[in-house]
């Protein structure tokens, strides 16, 4: 999933090549005029804000921890500590 800022002929076609399904709108000045799924890219906006409320806590936005293990940790806390928000 990406925004309309990436429908380029190049990124469409990789996306294409690796078997996946795109699921970029396509902008208004494109003489062909692709469906794509609207709801899917709907749910798109709810992962950006969530990782946004995620980037909030310095220390994610950062990457302190010095062990993927940790950050990984942290990202679950905060997770948790937004679910419960």
């Amino acid at each position: 999933m990406a925004d309309k800022a990436c429908h380029t002929n190049r990124v469409l076609a990789a996306v294409v090549q690796a078997g996946a399904e795109t699921v970029i709108p396509p902008k208004r000045t494109r003489a062909h005029q692709r469906a794509f799924d609207q709801h899917v890219y709907a749910d798109r906006n709810k992962v950006e804000r969530f990782f946004g409320r995620l980037k909030e806590a310095c220390g994610f936005a950062t990457r302190y921890e010095k062990t993927a293990t940790s950050f990984l940790a942290v990202a679950h806390l905060l997770a948790a500590l937004d679910w419960l928000r």
